[in-house]
């Protein structure tokens, strides 16, 4: 082993040369130097080399095309799923997905667009939370992750074999095409990333997010993410009930200057990057302590606006009915935040709830633990739901049962009615299904639901204009549709329970709760304190 002296010598010896003799602009040329140095300076110069090695990756791997710049109509020249034997654990898999991409790349298609995923199972069941979060050492690329209730529905299998296998959770890193603007989500958008999508290929999703309210400024904090924000992930970890896969997808468009080549380069950069070690990390890193949170709006502001909101439903004149007021409260920690095993921490609270986190490049990560339903569409089926109300649970199983009833005394547009027990509340919650009369109809679906009653209020619109002239802070994501878009499926949940975890220490913790008549500025408070409690 080196000495600290002459590992001095030698750091102070590298300084001394003439860089501009010399070109690092990949590995090859890195390695190429035609430089001397003696034995004392190995082990230093191969660290640097290393370095400047992932140096190169990251960049390579971070570079991506934004899939709504071309036409959004064209069909792509190669859509394809390429399943390979099934390997028996993680580092055997990820070989295999490295000795594929090779394939590729030796022998590339001749189209000038598509997208082509290339997918490895793996003989055991590996939390895809656990896999990303083996990540972490890489913060430079976009990551996802999603996981569905219990009730996500059952997919084929990567094997293409008879039976089905429900899908558990996905995670990814890296985007072989993101769909991002600062114009609201439009129909045209919708179709720019259905164009990267296809029945054929049920497991080529986008994952992401749309604001809340594209009209209302963009805050800094919520920039990287503009109006909406989706990504097809480049290494892809596939959670199944038994079993897991990775997956690696490559995507290109010559009109959007993204040729084949460039995109089997940055996969193969994210891959190098990828750690094949996967292991739980419960407690691996300090424990963040609560130092101190504000509140925007604080007590007293609040209580003005939930009057100002109130005088307005008394009015004899007003359509308006209920406003949902929300809160952003910034928590400040003695420790940076580590959003994935913030969310490993609340797997505990997951039952019935979906849970996700989504991370534009250099940007905060949007994680939740939502138990509310959006819409899920299977081809031209759909369902969608209601929750509404929302109680503590019960100190002792009577009183659950008491507070459970209270709720199913309340008034409800559909007759049917039923509860969702999670382990801190309780709500009322109703079901509702229906078929789509083409699979364009979707995005209407999406218009149309998004917001909902539970996170605006009603009627809607008058709502929403209350709500971006009283509330004091940008919402972003929070309170829209989270989720991912598929050829044949797509499912979102309405991103609440949810935050925002900076870089820094500490975190913005977002909550709403509905203003009606009767309403009490602090009963509805300590209702904002219940909801974050989770």
């Amino acid at each position: 082993m080196m000495s600290v002296g002459a590992a001095r010598n030698c750091i102070a010896h590298f300084k001394d040369i003439d860089s501009s003799k010399y070109s690092f602009s990949s590995p090859t040329a890195i390695a190429n130097q035609s430089v001397h140095f003696t034995n004392n300076h190995i082990n230093v110069l191969f660290y640097i080399y290393c370095i400047l090695l992932q140096k190169y990756y990251q960049e390579l791997s971070s570079q991506s095309m934004n899939g709504c710049g071309g036409d959004p109509r064209a069909p792509l020249g190669t859509t394809e799923t390429r399943t390979f034997p099934a390997a028996a654990t993680p580092a055997l898999a990820a070989d295999r997905l490295n000795s594929a991409l090779f394939n590729l790349k030796s022998n590339p298609p001749l189209s000038d667009s598509g997208i082509i995923r290339i997918e490895v199972p793996i003989q055991q069941r590996i939390e895809a939370l656990d896999w990303l979060r083996c990540q972490s050492h890489n913060l430079l690329l976009p990551r996802c992750y999603f996981s569905g209730r219990d009730s996500t529905p059952l997919i084929e299998n990567g094997d293409h074999s008879d039976h089905k296998k429900r899908l558990v959770s996905v995670a990814g890193l890296g985007s072989s095409v993101f769909f991002r603007d600062l114009s609201p989500f439009s129909l045209d958008d919708w179709h720019s990333i259905k164009r990267f999508l296809s029945k054929k290929c049920p497991l080529i999703r986008a994952y992401g997010a749309i604001r809340f309210d594209a009209g209302y400024k963009i805050a800094p904090e919520w920039k990287g993410f503009g109006s909406f924000y989706f990504m097809v992930p480049q290494v892809e970890f596939n959670e199944f009930e038994g079993s897991s896969m990775i997956a690696a997808t490559i995507a290109w468009d010559n009109a959007l200057s993204r040729t084949y080549e460039q995109a089997i380069a940055a996969v193969e950069a994210t891959m190098w990057q990828v750690s094949s070690v996967v292991r739980r990390l419960n407690g691996s890193t300090p424990s963040a302590v609560l130092l101190h949170q504000t509140h925007v709006p604080d007590k007293s502001s609040w209580d003005s606006a939930v009057k100002r909101a109130l005088e307005l439903i008394n009015r004899k004149d007003s359509k308006l009915i209920k406003v949902v007021l929300a809160r952003s409260s910034r928590a400040l920690t003695t420790v940076a935040i580590d959003p994935l095993e913030w969310l490993t921490s609340l797997q505990v609270e997951g039952d019935n709830a979906y849970q996700f986190c989504l991370q534009p490049p250099d940007s905060p990560a949007f994680i939740g633990n939502t138990p509310e339903r959006l819409f899920y569409r299977n081809r031209l089926s759909i369902c969608s739901e209601a929750l509404a109300g929302t109680r503590a649970r019960g100190g002792s199983e009577f009183q659950d049962l008491q507070i459970g009833q209270d709720l199913l005394s309340s008034t409800l547009i559909e007759p049917y009615k039923a509860l969702r027990k999670l382990p801190r509340v309780q709500h009322l919650y109703s079901q509702l299904t229906g078929s789509l009369q083409k699979e364009d109809d979707e995005f209407k679906i999406l218009s149309s639901l998004h917001p909902t009653p539970a996170v605006c209020g009603d009627p809607m619109e008058e709502a929403r204009s209350l709500i971006s002239k009283i509330e004091m802070f940008d919402r972003g994501m929070y309170a829209g549709p989270v989720g991912w878009f598929g050829g044949a499926e797509s499912e979102f949940a309405v991103g609440i329970r949810s935050a925002l975890v900076t870089k820094g220490a500490g975190a913005l913790l977002y909550a709403g709760t509905g203003i009606v008549e009767g309403s009490d500025s602090s009963m509805e408070w300590q209702e904002l304190q219940l909801k974050t409690s989770q």
